[in-house]
């Protein structure tokens, strides 16, 4: 595993980490002390919305995204090798679009942020930029060595 890779495989694992402490202390907080743990809920959802788009590039680059294992197996390889250069291809124009349209965005949304807690949306929109933007580099890397195995058959 290199070295980036890592280092994200440690962010994203900790803030799931933090996606299942916040919760579990909430409902321990209000079952046992009757204390109100006040946004929680937010949190929960910003951390859930981090760990989604943190994780995409690793999603991509292990190949675990969904694909259409059977339907490519049943391809003649040459035209296997089109549909997955074509697959590669529009995964980098679709994810390099997502990319730039939230980085406008995030210069947009400065000044905005959740209600109860505040927490600034371009964090929100940082995690978003930062999933994509990984993705279309995993995508660009892939479009030498496509990821897609001919091994890859739900059974």
């Amino acid at each position: 595993m290199r070295v980036p890779e890592r280092i994200l495989t440690v962010i994203v694992v900790a803030v799931m980490v933090g996606l299942i402490i916040v919760p579990t202390a909430q409902v321990i907080m209000r079952g046992v002390f009757t204390l109100p743990f006040i946004g929680a809920e937010e949190l929960t959802r910003f951390l859930l919305i981090c760990l989604v788009f943190l994780a995409y590039p690793l999603v991509i680059e292990h190949g675990e995204n969904i694909v259409m294992g059977e339907f490519k197996a049943a391809m003649p390889r040459k035209l296997r090798a089109v549909v997955n250069f074509t697959i590669s291809i529009s995964a980098v124009a679709i994810t390099g679009f997502i990319a730039w349209v939230t980085a406008a965005n995030i210069s947009r949304n400065l000044a905005n942020a959740t209600p109860t807690l505040g927490i600034p949306f371009w964090i929100f929109l940082g995690a978003t930029l930062f999933g994509f933007a990984g993705a279309t580099l995993v995508h660009l890397v892939h479009l030498r060595k496509p990821p897609q195995a001919d091994t890859n058959i739900a059974i």
